[in-house]
């Protein structure tokens, strides 16, 4: 018979609770992303890194032959500085627990570059000019790619989003930023090491939600309080669109998979559960806010015998993102993933008859806006011996196989980007950042405050960086047909000038693109001009190189009499203009109404007069938001910023 004494509830409690407490101590640790494997860490700095494991646990850190110890907090955030490290590897970074142990490997030491901004640095390499010979050529596994989901809070978070690092080949660099790897792939051949890209963008975001609450002029509680107004909003708009679906059962939630692709093709349907639509527009702002998948429009059109035998080109509009066109129930033309790119589809002489015809479109959206928009001019009827003419209507609309997914406008809200997709990355070591933003901000009013901005965002990073001479690059805006110009103001070359202000800030240099652009692509496809540009810029701002690496840069001005001199500095290469003559000035006299003005290169100097203008003030250069007659160069074919020398 045992005479051991039964323990009691209480006991028994206190009991598990001290064999909890090491298992506490123990808690498994934890790395962010940007340490994960394949990750390139930043060479010749010290080498910050952090993590998480349990409060006040004791942790050992190792990289190369690197070691350090370290007590994480209450928290249990740990910090630790270790050597900087020359350009190398692979390498292996361990952290140790207690029993824990976590390791990441094939690490390597080069430059690290944070590429930032809007959808013109997203903008994936796969849909470049000459994607297919970029990638396949992309076979230098130390230049790596780390992508920062989209994501957001209302307060700084210490967690990035879920995100790993990858090696470039030609079976993964089709999803690298197009900018950074040209960027990256020339700075790796200049300067031999390894180079780490960290991908950190979201299409359409302003600059503002890219700040911190205090250089934005906002407060959490504030911020807080509108995401809030704007997600009772959504919501509400997401339950009328469900009711707006009910006419038709069975679409919303219906799988792609397992619909026919011409279900609705045919020319004769009948589409008396069909509703009407105005095209062009999205049809978020018609009543199906949220809606994402797959839905069509219908109309018809009469051809006479002439514009059958003659042959005809339907002007579709921009479509978003994906469309099958057919008439009378035959295919004429489809394209995919390309939101922002005009359809025109021919049909050739003698395929359709002189009378009626239906156009049917299936529309796939994956995302965001969806439909059919653009310019009413893109959507049209233009015989190909005859004149351009609209579709006389009406439009009939059916979903087919939809889902609801609330608005992504976390982008347009100041410091909500920030909070979750570069504070988790501070106090990471860093070679410069490649920023590539405006476009959102190139609007009346917004276009003056950016250069305030701007500048105050780089301020910002630099201390949060801890890197006080951080080197900041940037894209100035390309050339756009953007439709905000006036006779007086011109949005998209302000926003231009506000970006050259930031210049005057150390360790710092732009890259000038307004001839590579688009005027009717906001996302042009040359972004290898773009990163060699860059990478110009890179070499004698980050690197020390004495090379070319700017346009022409005005500087000051002249009053001649009848005209104007304005003063340039090229270092190492001479003014130059493209094509037959000098272009892209106007001047005015002090009625500051500008006039075409003719212009010549003067040594250094370029010398403007007009002669509708007697007495000139002032020379505006380049100065609209599509500069197509801006030719002035310098000898490495650089072209010069545009600028003004008013301050009106």
């Amino acid at each position: 018979m045992s005479h051991a004494r039964a323990t009691s509830p209480s006991v028994r409690a206190v009991l598990a609770l001290l064999l909890a407490l090491p298992l506490a101590v123990q808690a498994r640790v934890e790395l962010p992303p940007v340490f994960g494997d394949s990750a390139v860490l930043q060479r010749d700095q010290p080498l910050r890194v952090w993590g998480w494991s349990g409060p006040r646990a004791h942790v050992q850190v190792q990289f190369d032959r690197s070691k350090a110890n370290v007590t994480a907090d209450a928290n249990g955030r740990w910090h630790v500085v270790l050597p900087a490290h020359a350009a190398g590897g692979p390498f292996q970074l361990s952290v140790r627990s207690g029993k824990d142990k976590i390791e990441s490997h094939d690490l390597l030491v080069g430059d690290v570059f944070l590429a930032s901004g809007q959808s013109n640095m997203e903008f994936e390499l796969y849909k470049a000019r000459n994607a297919a010979e970029a990638i396949a050529h992309a076979t230098d596994g130390a230049i790596r790619q780390i992508k920062i989901s989209h994501s957001w809070s209302i307060r700084p978070a210490e967690h990035l989003p879920d995100s790993h690092w990858v090696a470039a080949s030609p079976a993964t660099a089709a999803q690298f930023s197009a900018v950074a790897y040209f960027f990256a792939r020339e700075i790796r051949a200049d300067q031999h090491v390894p180079i780490g890209i960290i991908n950190d963008n979201w299409g359409g975001s302003r600059i503002e939600p890219w700040m911190d609450g205090q250089t934005a002029g906002v407060k959490p509680a504030a911020i807080k309080a509108r995401v809030e107004r704007e997600d009772a909003a959504e919501a509400k708009a997401m339950q009328a669109t469900r009711q707006q679906l009910q006419r038709w059962p069975g679409v919303l939630g219906a799988s792609a998979a397992d619909v026919a692709e011409a279900r609705y093709a045919a020319g004769d349907l009948d589409t008396r559960d069909w509703q009407p639509i105005h095209v062009p527009g999205y049809w978020e702002a018609q009543g199906y806010d949220d809606m994402d998948g797959i839905a069509w429009y219908r109309t018809s059109f009469t051809l006479s015998a002439a514009d059958a035998a003659s042959g005809v080109t339907l002007g579709l509009g921009m479509i978003d993102d994906s469309d099958h066109a057919w008439v009378d129930g035959k295919p004429i033309g489809a394209t995919d993933h390309a939101w922002d790119k005009p359809r025109l589809y021919h049909v050739a002489p003698g395929l359709l008859q002189a009378g009626r015809h239906t156009l049917a479109i299936r529309v796939d959206d994956l995302g965001a806006g969806g439909g059919i928009h653009g310019d009413p001019a893109q959507v049209h009827i233009q015989p190909d011996h005859g004149a351009r003419r609209p579709f006389p209507g009406p439009w009939l609309f059916r979903p087919e196989a939809v889902s609801l997914a609330p608005t992504q406008d976390k982008n347009q809200i100041a410091t909500l980007l920030y909070n979750r997709m570069i504070h988790p990355l501070l106090p990471l070591a860093i070679r410069g950042v490649i920023w590539y933003q405006g476009e959102s901000n190139a609007l009346p009013g917004d276009a003056y405050r950016y250069r305030d901005q701007f500048a105050a965002l780089i301020r910002q990073w630099r201390r949060d960086f801890r890197q006080p001479a951080l080197p900041f690059l940037w894209v100035q805006l390309a050339n756009f047909s953007q439709g905000l110009d006036t006779p007086t103001s011109s949005p998209w070359a302000m926003l231009r000038e506000s970006q050259s202000r930031a210049l005057s800030l150390p360790h710092t240099a732009q890259a000038v693109t307004i001839d590579v652009g688009n005027p009717d692509d906001i996302h042009p496809t040359d972004k290898q001009t773009v990163g060699h540009r860059l990478a110009l810029a890179a070499r004698h701002v980050v690197y020390g190189e004495s090379l070319v690496y700017s346009g022409p840069v005005y500087r000051a001005i002249t009053l001649e009499g009848h005209a104007i001199r304005l003063h340039f500095s090229s270092p190492g290469s001479a003014l130059e203009h493209r094509g037959d003559a000098l272009d892209g000035f106007t001047l005015a006299a002090a009625d500051r109404h500008f006039h075409p003005a003719r212009a010549h290169i003067d040594g250094n100097d370029v010398v403007v007069q007009a002669a509708d203008v007697s007495a000139p003030v002032a020379v505006r250069y380049g100065w609209s938001e599509n500069p197509a007659s801006a030719n002035l160069v310098n000898a490495a074919g650089l072209p010069a910023s545009p600028f003004r020398t008013d301050t009106w």
